[in-house]
């Protein structure tokens, strides 16, 4: 396993799930008001956890640090696959596997709101729903911030000159207090063209779609 996991934890489970606002919020009685309204409703056992810690973390100042730590955590599930594997192993004991985990948030200088987050998760048993829990956080953190994600997909990277011209011609489709954040993929399988996801549309401007309609369109004149 990752070195980052050999050590020994250095604070208690006990310690981190005590006392623990996530908790709180967590609880029927902070869904009644105590808690931070969120800037969109996501639903099912992610929102719920993301509300909860957003709420926390909002309350406390702590977004901005929850929100890189969580992005970071990601890309270390993502990098290192026996640290993927232990996250997501029902067979390791909760609170042994949350004081391995500690060691790696606390060796990676995670805030402590964070560490209170892991707490809540592995109390809970759901250190392997973490992933898609810090997606539905990453969510609630643009749309404070008025962030409308677009994704395009192209068969090849885009130059500046291409992506500044294409930036432009979406912020066209943007409300004035909306911010345009622009992920940009690359799918040779494409040929050329462009994909855009932008909220509910869809526009497939690929190659490989125009001459798959074009085969179609034979195929039915034979």
């Amino acid at each position: 396993m990752s070195k980052l996991l050999k050590c020994g934890g250095i604070l208690s489970a006990r310690r981190l799930v005590s006392n623990n606002p996530i908790k709180r919020h967590l609880s029927s009685e902070a869904a009644k008001g105590a808690s931070v309204k969120p800037p969109i409703q996501i639903f099912g056992l992610e929102g719920r956890y993301a509300h909860a810690l957003y709420s926390a973390a909002v309350k406390n100042k702590k977004e901005g640090a929850v929100e890189k730590d969580l992005d970071k955590f990601s890309s270390l599930l993502k990098g290192d696959k026996q640290l993927h594997e232990f996250v997501n192993d029902p067979t390791l004991q909760r609170k042994s596997k949350l004081e391995k985990l500690n060691t790696l948030l606390v060796q990676q200088k995670f805030d402590k709101m964070t560490m209170n987050f892991f707490g809540v998760l592995a109390e809970n048993n759901r250190l392997n729903r973490v992933k898609n829990i810090a997606t539905a956080f990453s969510q609630l953190m643009c749309a404070s911030r008025g962030e409308i994600e677009c994704t395009v997909i192209s068969a090849q990277k885009l130059d500046d000159n291409n992506t500044k011209a294409l930036e432009s011609a979406l912020k066209g489709f943007l409300k004035p207090t909306e911010v345009l954040k622009l992920n940009l993929k690359v799918d040779s399988a494409l040929l050329g063209g462009l994909v855009v996801e932008l909220k509910d549309k869809y526009i497939d401007m690929s190659t490989a779609t125009k001459i798959r309609k074009i085969s179609n369109i034979l195929k039915q004149a034979i």
